[in-house]
């Protein structure tokens, strides 16, 4: 149920928070789902040491309200006139700040960071772990937010006197932002973002203490858990000259995208391309459970009823044109990449696997890293880069072989979204090595679109009827590759996985 009646006509827009792994951004929305505007902020990224990766969340939240305003400000738009704020967000990300002072007492921990492997390792041992797998739906791997939790409070100074005495707040990057927001007055978050923790049950919908008991975690230090659509909060008035802006609607950036591609029915399924690339399919308001590297979790909660998903997850894909661009130096930007994989015929036979930070599904290798293999004297950076794009796709061949085989259903098409999925080059490639279509909308920010759908059902500024059409503008990429060819480039990419899997353990 909507916690607001929609009657002011002059509240026109929503205004959608899209916090993603590199880059905050904004996004603009009318009445009629139409993106008006967008702001993005790229922020700093750490690696203390091999496998940790952090974020400072100052950074974020500063990033984050600084492109909100800037798009305010140039498309004149009044703060009165905007109806609420929807909030999607990279999932797993872990901060813990000081309730009284406000301020983070570690850098974020970012969802890539393995540095708590080894805890998982010795997880898998215990007879907690059946319980885990059970209720949260969930692999155990240092991916999730509970051992990121546990290592800030065992390793940093003071953080466990401070925890056992209700000082700490945790959350994930949407609670972290609302808290912010609302200036320390709300320390809430949705199911679908505490489905990711590996703290939340998914048959009680709420914190499970037994889990909570082994890892030592004080249930002080968790958000409230709400429904999607629930009414979050209101903006400090300083923030948006004077006004306060409801906040009504909260999805992690998956589930996000999921809604905001109206993937509204059972079996019906999306892909976002974008820092890592992750596919969720719709599987209603029944858990399943899947015994082949599947996540189970929450999709989201409108009032009273969770709807569930099933989610394959690649942990690298966007990131690894980033590291053409940042680490190696081969191209400027990412929209170079697509100009420069066709510039060859083929990779030659190179293969990227791009396991920086450990293999996700279906291998869920914490200590694979990766491999370029097939180098010859002729490789140039053109085929760096087309191995590079061609990794995603691979990646994505791998969900999408596990996800039909755990559903049991055929899949006839894939809906693309995110950063990456506007290059064509890729789209196509995708569409070759699965032999299926592939459905891109004119609006690539899914993930925003998503947030503000939700934003506007609990306003009241949307109905469920106006999530119903199709998303318009879309292009469809449609396979054009010959069955041996794609075998044997398909066949040749499981050889090179193979040699990334579990080297960080052996060497």
């Amino acid at each position: 149920m909507a916690f607001f009646i929609f009657r002011d006509m002059d509240k026109k827009y929503i205004l959608s928070f899209d916090q993603g792994t590199s880059s905050s951004r904004v996004v603009l929305f009318d009445r009629y789902q139409q993106q008006l505007g967008m702001e993005q902020l790229e922020f700093s990224q750490y690696y203390p040491m091999d496998g940790w990766v952090e974020h400072n969340a100052e950074e974020i939240w500063t990033s984050q309200i600084k492109v909100a305003k800037q798009l305010i400000g140039k498309l004149d738009i009044n703060p009165l006139a905007i109806a609420a704020i929807g909030i999607a967000n990279q999932r797993e990300t872990t901060v813990v700040w000081d309730r009284e002072t406000g301020r983070p007492i570690h850098n974020a921990i970012v969802w890539q960071d393995r540095r708590t492997a080894p805890l998982c390792d010795a997880i898998r041992n215990n007879p907690i772990a059946l319980h885990i797998k059970k209720v949260t739906g969930l692999v155990i791997d240092s991916y999730f937010s509970a051992t990121k939790l546990n290592w800030i409070l065992e390793n940093i100074p003071g953080a466990r006197q401070m925890a056992d005495n209700g000082r700490l707040a945790f959350g994930t990057i949407d609670t972290w932002l609302l808290w912010k927001l609302t200036g320390g007055k709300v320390h809430a978050t949705d199911v679908s973002n505490a489905s990711r923790t590996m703290l939340f049950n998914l048959y009680s919908m709420d914190w499970d203490r037994d889990i909570l008991n082994y890892f030592n975690i004080p249930e002080s230090i968790l958000p409230q858990v709400k429904p999607s659509n629930s009414y979050f909060g209101e903006t400090l008035p300083s923030l948006f000259n004077g006004y306060s802006i409801p906040i009504t609607g909260m999805l992690g950036d998956q589930q996000a995208a999921l809604f905001g591609q109206r993937c509204l029915e059972p079996g019906e399924l999306k892909n976002t391309y974008g820092t890592g690339c992750f596919m969720l399919m719709n599987i209603g308001e029944n858990i399943t459970h899947s015994n082949d590297g599947l996540l189970t979790t929450v999709a989201w909660q409108i009032d009273d009823k969770p709807v569930y998903a099933l989610e394959g997850s690649v942990f690298i894909a966007g990131a690894s044109v980033k590291w053409l661009r940042d680490g190696l130096g081969l191209i400027k930007t990412a929209e170079e990449t697509e100009k420069l994989a066709r510039s060859v015929e083929d990779s030659m036979g190179l293969y990227l696997v791009p396991a920086f930070s450990g293999l996700g599904a279906p291998y869920w290798d914490m200590y694979a890293r990766g491999v370029l293999i097939g180098i010859t004297q002729a490789t140039t950076a053109a085929h760096i880069t087309r191995a590079t794009l061609e990794s995603i796709a691979y990646q994505t061949r791998d969900i999408v072989e596990l996800m039909s085989n755990a559903s049991g259903i055929v899949i006839k098409k894939i809906k693309a979204d995110g950063g990456a999925s506007a290059n064509e080059f890729l789209m196509q490639f995708q569409s070759d090595i699965l032999d299926i279509p592939v459905y891109r909308p004119a609006i690539t920010e899914a993930t925003a679109l998503g947030a503000a759908m939700m934003a506007g059902l609990g306003v009241g500024f949307y109905d469920k009827t106006d999530l119903k059409s199709d998303l318009p503008g879309r292009k469809v990429f449609m396979p054009k590759m010959q069955d041996d060819l794609r075998s044997k480039l398909y066949g040749n990419w499981k050889k090179a996985v193979q040699k990334s899997l579990g080297w960080a353990r052996e060497n």
